[in-house]
């Protein structure tokens, strides 16, 4: 479509006035916005809602100040700090950005949307928010905040997933981003998706933009953004092994660097637990003569459920601890200590179980 469909002079006026007076301007992030700060919570931020970045964030920060910091951390102790976040792939890719910044940027920021989205873990959006955010740079973004203001505004048809859709989207937000201010634009029109224009119950009496959005002149707000087309997810199933040993301490694996919780310790993971003497020598070495299942729990994640089944087990011979140390991805580690290690949430709640019943 041309860019005059999408032309409103006054909407980025309309916007800026609202958050001098009712946006959000103490958030952790907002104080020292520095590219090193502003990147950090942008991807904390995907996926996961502002309360609970609050206080990882700031522990996270307390921890890796600068990026020289996180660059020379090691693996464990990055994902120690997002233990609990999920989408441990960001955790990940924000170690290796910033090892690249500081090794081959000399510990600055590329000062452009191109040059940031050469990061691991850096997309079109996010580096449009570092470099409006923190540099001043005009460059839109493209959150589900924005994608859920512009079709309600402009009534865009269609699930925002699609190519088509999100061309469309990115084309509006070029036009609309303004020139002056692009740092407070960015900043509200995610604190306005966040706060008034909500996916459920929007709040458009008090909206800066009810007088021109279609979707609230025509009563049609739940319809914008449309939905993805629903899928069943798949469910799959694993038997978690916790195997104790005679001094106190509990077996944990550290999986694979890519993948579902890829870096993170967790428990050894079986297929079938009527088989779990034959898979756990086959896994581990170990001889299992016995265990205990516990009750089944679901753990959901964002493309298919995973049942898990705990089975707590005991060995009292020293002999078959010894295997285990001579290998780099199992350890034994006490179960009376506070282990500042990358966990699962599954894998945590289980050990605060385990050392409840011990």
């Amino acid at each position: 479509m041309p860019e005059q469909t999408y032309s409103d002079p006054t909407f980025s006026q309309r916007l800026l006035s609202w958050y001098d007076l009712h946006g959000r301007h103490n958030l952790p992030w907002q104080q020292d916005k520095t590219p090193y700060r502003v990147w950090v919570s942008e991807i904390m931020l995907q996926q996961t809602q502002v309360t609970t970045v609050i206080p990882y964030y700031q522990r996270f920060m307390a921890r890796f100040p600068q990026v020289s910091d996180l660059a020379t951390a090691n693996e464990d102790d990055v994902l120690h700090h997002w233990s609990g976040l999920g989408y441990y792939s960001r955790a990940r890719n924000l170690h290796k950005a910033a090892k690249l910044v500081v090794n081959e940027h000399a510990g600055t920021f590329p000062r452009s949307v191109a040059g940031l989205m050469e990061l691991p873990g850096i997309g079109r959006s996010t580096a449009g928010a570092i470099a409006a955010i923190s540099m001043g740079i005009r460059a839109p973004i493209m959150d589900g905040n924005v994608k859920r203001i512009l079709t309600r505004y402009f009534a865009i048809h269609g699930w925002p997933g699609l190519t088509a859709v999100t061309n469309e989207l990115w084309a509006i937000a070029e036009v609309l981003t303004p020139r002056e201010r692009v740092g407070d634009y960015t900043q509200v029109m995610m604190d306005l998706g966040a706060t008034l224009c909500k996916h459920s119950k929007p709040a458009c009496h008090l909206c800066p933009l009810n007088n021109r959005c279609v979707a609230h002149q025509t009563g049609q707000q739940q319809r914008f953004p449309e939905s993805r087309p629903k899928q069943a997810k798949p469910e799959r199933s694993t038997v978690m092994l916790m195997v104790v040993n005679q001094f106190g301490e509990i077996l944990l694996e550290k999986r694979p660097p890519t993948g579902i919780w890829g870096g993170l310790w967790s428990f050894p993971e079986l297929s079938d637990p009527d088989q779990i003497s034959a898979e756990a020598l086959a896994r581990t070495g170990l001889t299992i003569d016995d265990c205990e299942l516990w009750q089944p729990f679901r753990h959901t994640f964002s493309h298919y459920h995973l049942d898990i089944t705990p089975a707590l087990t005991f060995i009292d011979s020293q002999q078959q601890a010894l295997p285990i140390r001579e290998r780099d991805d199992y350890c034994w580690f006490p179960l009376n200590q506070s282990h500042q290690l990358g966990l699962a949430a599954p894998v945590k709640k289980l050990l605060e179980k385990i050392a409840l019943v011990l």
